[in-house]
């Protein structure tokens, strides 16, 4: 089987960083700073979460993932309160992250449902939890092996209706989309694509749509102009990008950002800039 998640974590990957360990007691708010997405685990513990108009009841050890910046509350036995480990994560590309922007808003799992993390988590609690020289550089590190673990837990449950996980989740349109990933500047046809997935043209272009929510072409010109945003974070001439992501020219390039984003690539970038300096 292709590895589904080896180009995409080395191009978008996400990182920990760790801001509470310990016993979370009472009503605890945590508010969206509009950049990061969070990550809790709870170890033990009852543990009512709110965000928005929704609400979660967890009664035994769970991982809580928010992906996207979003306020919620934590509602705890006021006395006994409950363990949890909690990290902000930082997807590279920030919203523009094609993981991030293909999970729900919220996914919550059994701790004991995804499969073959609990090593992972016996050694990131046992760490959490102890005074020990590199604890949270481990922790952080442990959080991203369990972000991984939470992806394939998804694919492979199929339970993410539409969008890239649920293309990633089917056992043929998965190939079609490994091999745009990995190879991004390839002159693809929807019929070399068909190839790829081991599917006939039309059948290939309506499971596609239908699974994926969007048009093979549409999807390929999608991850080059993500690909595109990150080496222009990167300071790398347009012209040198567009060769690389499969547009013979800056124009070409051009047209197809504008498509996606609505701005040229020096708008983008500009914009950019101006966001990371607020």
């Amino acid at each position: 089987m292709v590895d589904r998640l080896a180009a995409l974590m080395a191009h978008f990957p996400v990182s920990a960083q760790v801001f509470n360990a310990g016993a979370l007691c009472g009503i605890n708010t945590l508010q969206s700073d509009g950049v990061h997405g969070q990550l809790h685990l709870v170890r033990s513990g009852a543990v009512e979460v709110r965000y928005g108009r929704e609400s979660l009841q967890l009664e035994r050890p769970s991982l809580l993932l928010f992906p996207r910046p979003l306020t919620h509350r934590f509602v705890t036995d006021s006395e006994r309160g409950a363990d949890m480990v909690c990290a902000n994560l930082s997807f590279e590309g920030g919203a523009g992250n094609p993981i991030a922007s293909a999970l729900p808003d919220v996914v919550c799992l059994p701790l004991a449902d995804v499969d073959g993390a609990e090593p992972v988590l016996t050694l990131l609690f046992e760490e959490a939890f102890e005074e020990r020289c590199g604890r949270v550089a481990l922790v952080e590190r442990l959080f991203e092996v369990v972000m991984i673990q939470v992806l394939r837990q998804l694919m492979e449950s199929g339970d993410v209706q539409g969008g890239l996980l649920s293309g990633l989740s089917h056992p043929r349109l998965r190939n079609a989309l490994v091999a745009m990933h990995e190879a991004p500047a390839q002159e693809w046809t929807l019929d070399e694509l068909a190839h790829v997935a081991g599917m006939s043209r039309s059948v290939f272009a309506t499971t596609f749509r239908e699974t994926v929510g969007i048009t093979p072409g549409h999807y390929l010109q999608g991850w080059r102009v993500r690909l595109a945003q990150k080496a222009l974070r990167c300071g790398r001439p347009l012209k040198v990008i567009a060769t690389e992501v499969g547009y013979g020219s800056e124009a070409a390039l051009s047209r197809a950002f504008k498509a996606q984003s609505g701005q040229s690539p020096r708008q983008w970038k500009a914009a950019s800039l101006a966001a990371a300096k607020a």
